[in-house]
C-alpha cells in the first residue's frame, strides 16, 4: 500500500539529505543522462541474483570527496565502508552504528577541544586485498578538506582542528580567467588534527564537542580512499579497472550514460550480510523511460515517476508506489551578482543591493506554491516559507526549527512570508506595490525589467515548474526565458555562477540545521548564489547583531564574510545548545533577507519498488540501500 511517512521524525532521525545536497529529480536530488542509451541497455528480464535499479542519470563523479549529489552518494555508499554508517534497526527504524570502528575513546580537553581515539577493525580490506589502515583515513580526510582539491564539501571538515589554518589565505594580487581574485594560502603545509599512531589507531581532535559528529562520519565525504590509487581530477573513479574500494560491492563495469555494474566484494569484512550478489544502476533522467522499464519488469526500483502518472500509479500499483518523508527543500536561487535593476535606476552600492533584496523577495510572493504541489509535484509536499526544512528539530526538541523561523518578527504565519492559499491576493498586491518603486509600469505590467533566464536540469517536473514560474512572472511583465541543461553541465553552470536564476534543491546532510546554513559561506563549494564572490565580495551591505547572546559582535554594513561567515564560525565553536540554535536562526534570518533563496516546497520522496523485492530501506537524507535485499 502507499506509505506516507511523517516528515516529523523522532530523535536522531529528524532529517533528510540533498543528503548530499541536490538531486536531479523533482523530489530533491539531481542528475541527467541519455535515456535512449539506458533503454537500449536494459535486459529483457532481471537475472537471478541481480537487482536492477535506476536512481538518476550519469553521476558527475564516484569519488567520495568530489561527489555532491544524492544519487552519486547512494552508489558510493555501496562501494565504501567508513567509520560509521546508517543501518536499519530491529524495530524498523534507522540508527547510526559503528562500521569500521572496533573501539573508541572520547577525551574532553581543557581548551574545549575534544579528542577521539578510534581503534579500527582488523579485518577491513581494500577490494585488491590490501588492509585498510588508519593512515588511509588520515590521507582521505586531509585530501577532501584541502584547498588543493577544493571539493564542494570541504567545509564539512571545518569541525576538525587545523581546518581553519589550511584555508587561511591572503590576496595574491592575481585574478583568474573570470577576473576573480586568486587567494594565496599562507599555510600550505597545514593539516587536519588527524593522526594515525599506528595502522589500526586513528586520533582526531575536534574544535569543540560536535553533536552530529557520528553522522558526519557516515557521510560519503568522510569515506577512506587510498593515496596510491586516487588522483585529484577524479579520473581514477570513472574506470572500474582503477576503482579500488572497501565496501559491500566492487565496481565491475561502467558503460557511461548507460549502466554501472556492482558485484559483491569478497574482501568486505561483513560480506555475509550482503544478500544481493549484484547491483546494476541504470542511468536515465527520463521518468517516462524509468516507468516503462519498471512496468516491463526490467528494473525493480526507480527513484522518479512521471508526475502525470502519479494518481494512476497510486491506484494500479498501491503496494509498489511509495511516498516517503525527506528532510529537504526545493527552491529557486538567484545569482546575487545578476543585475535585476533597470539601467536607469540611478542606484548604486549598498542602496542598489537593498533594492535588489526587496525585489527578489517581492517576486517570490508571485508564486503559488500550493498550485505547484497540487498540479505538478503531486507528492504531498508542503509549501515552504523558509530554507531550513521541515523535519529538523530546534533547541527544544519538541519543536521543529522551521516553526520558529523569523519568529521575532511576530507574524501570524510561520516563516519569512505567508505561503498559504489565503494569502495569495495580498502577496500579489504587496509584490506589485514593491515592484512599482523600481520599475516602469504600463497598466499592470512592468516594461523595463531586465531579461533573465531560468536554468533547470532535464526533467519533466522541473520543466513544468519552470513554465509555471515563467507564467507567474509574466503576469507582472517580467519576461523570463527557460534553459535546460544535462545534469552534469547544469551542476557546473550553476556552481560557476553562469546563470540568472536557477532551480535548486537541498537535502540535509545530517540531523542539524547547520547542514542547510554552512553551505552559503563564501568558500563553500555549494554556494551557488555566489555570496561573497565577484562583485558581491567587497559589498558592505549586511548587518548582524549577536550582543543579545552575550557576544561582542554587532556588525553594521559589513561584507558577507564579515557577517555570515562570521556567524557560521560562531555556531561551529559554540557548545551551549540554546545559544547555538539562536545563532542558527540569526544566520537564516540574514540568508533569507537577501531574497536570493526562494523556497518552493519541503520535499517528499516518490519512488517505485517492485513487490518482489524485500530488505530495501532508505533514510530521510535521500540515500537508498540495496545490499540487504532479496527476491521474495
Amino acid at each position: 500500500m502507499k506509505r506516507l511517512v511523517a516528515l516529523l521524525l523522532a530523535g536522531t532521525m529528524m532529517f533528510s539529505l540533498a543528503a548530499c545536497g541536490d538531486s536531479a529529480k523533482n523530489g530533491a536530488n539531481e542528475a541527467g543522462s541519455d535515456s535512449a542509451a539506458a533503454t537500449d541497455a536494459a535486459p529483457a528480464e532481471a537475472a537471478d541474483g541481480e537487482l536492477n535499479v535506476c536512481l538518476a542519470s550519469e553521476p558527475a563523479t564516484l569519488d567520495p570527496a568530489l561527489n555532491s549529489a544524492v544519487d552519486g552518494g547512494t552508489v558510493i555508499l555501496h562501494l565504501f565502508s567508513g567509520l560509521t554508517k546508517w543501518e536499519k534497526s530491529d524495530n524498523g527504524g534507522l540508527e547510526i552504528v559503528n562500521d569500521g570502528i572496533a573501539s573508541e575513546e572520547k577525551t574532553e580537553n581543557e581548551d574545549g577541544t575534544v579528542t577521539y581515539t578510534y581503534t579500527l577493525r582488523d579485518d577491513m580490506k581494500w577490494s585488491d586485498g590490501q588492509p585498510v589502515t588508519a593512515g588511509d583515513f588520515v590521507f582521505a580526510w586531509n585530501r577532501a578538506a584541502s584547498p588543493e582539491l577544493s571539493a564542494d564539501y570541504n567545509y564539512m571538515f571545518d569541525v576538525i582542528k587545523g581546518y581553519a589554518e589550511m584555508w587561511e589565505s591572503e590576496d595574491s594580487g592575481e585574478v583568474d580567467e573570470d577576473g576573480n581574485p586568486v587567494p594565496k594560502f599562507v599555510n600550505p603545509d597545514a593539516k587536519l588534527a588527524v593522526e594515525a599512531t599506528d595502522d589500526s589507531t586513528l586520533v582526531v581532535t575536534l574544535n569543540t564537542d560536535v553533536p552530529y559528529w557520528k553522522e558526519l562520519m557516515a557521510f560519503p565525504a568522510y569515506l577512506p580512499v587510498r593515496e596510491d590509487v586516487v588522483d585529484n581530477d577524479g579520473a581514477w573513479a570513472a574506470d572500474p579497472s582503477t576503482y579500488v574500494c572497501n565496501g559491500p560491492y566492487t565496481m565491475t563495469g561502467w558503460e557511461h550514460n548507460s549502466v554501472i555494474n556492482l558485484t559483491k566484494n569478497e574482501n568486505f569484512y561483513d560480506k555475509d550480510s550482503v544478500t544481493m550478489p549484484a547491483l546494476n544502476f541504470y542511468l536515465s533522467d527520463d521518468s517516462n523511460n524509468m516507468l516503462t522499464n519498471f512496468q516491463n519488469g526490467d528494473w525493480q526500483m526507480i527513484d522518479d515517476v512521471p508526475v502525470n502518472e502519479i494518481a494512476a500509479l497510486q491506484q494500479s500499483n498501491p503496494d509498489e508506489y511509495f511516498n516517503e518523508g525527506q528532510i529537504g527543500t526545493y527552491y529557486v536561487c538567484w545569482n546575487i551578482n545578476e543585475e535585476i535593476l533597470p539601467a536607469d535606476s540611478g542606484l548604486s552600492g549598498v542602496e542598489a543591493e537593498r533594492a535588489r533584496e526587496e525585489i527578489r523577495n517581492a517576486v517570490s510572493l508571485l508564486i503559488d506554491r500550493q498550485y505547484i504541489i497540487d498540479n505538478i509535484a503531486q507528492g504531498g509536499q508542503i509549501p515552504a516559507s523558509s530554507f531550513v526544512a521541515m523535519g529538523i528539530t530546534d533547541a527544544d526538541s519538541s519543536q521543529q526549527f522551521y516553526e520558529n523561523a523569523n519568529k521575532e518578527a511576530g507574524n501570524s504565519y510561520v516563516g519569512y512570508f505567508d505561503a498559504s492559499q489565503e494569502a495569495l491576493q495580498d502577496n500579489y498586491a504587496k509584490a506589485v506595490e514593491i515592484l512599482k518603486k523600481y520599475y516602469n509600469f504600463e497598466g499592470d505590467k512592468i516594461t523595463n525589467f531586465p531579461a533573465i533566464v531560468y536554468l533547470y536540469n532535464t526533467n519533466e517536473a522541473h520543466k513544468a515548474i519552470a513554465e509555471y514560474i515563467q507564467t507567474a512572472f509574466e503576469q507582472v511583465g517580467i519576461s523570463m526565458k527557460l534553459e535546460n541543461q544535462e545534469w552534469n553541465t547544469f551542476l557546473e553552470t550553476r556552481k560557476n555562477g553562469d546563470y540568472s536564476i536557477a532551480r535548486n534543491g537541498w537535502l540535509a546532510d545530517y540531523n542539524d540545521p547547520i547542514s542547510f546554513l554552512d553551505m552559503w559561506t563564501t568558500g563553500s563549494g555549494n554556494n551557488d548564489v555566489q555570496f561573497g564572490k565577484g562583485a558581491n565580495k567587497q559589498l558592505a551591505a549586511y548587518s548582524i547583531d549577536l550582543t543579545d547572546l552575550g557576544y561582542e559582535e554587532k556588525i553594521e554594513n559589513g561584507t558577507w564574510a564579515d557577517t555570515y561567515d562570521m556567524v557560521i564560525s560562531k555556531i561551529k565553536a559554540e557548545s551551549d545548545k540554546d545559544k547555538r540554535y539562536a545563532l542558527m536562526h540569526k544566520a537564516e534570518d540574514l540568508l533569507m533577507s537577501t531574497g536570493c533563496i526562494t523556497p518552493i516546497y519541503y520535499y517528499t520522496d516518490l519512488y517505485m519498488l517492485s513487490n518482489t523485492v524485500d530488505g530495501f530501506y532508505s533514510n530521510p537524507l535521500g540515500f537508498k540501500y540495496f545490499q540487504a535485499t532479496t527476491f521474495k
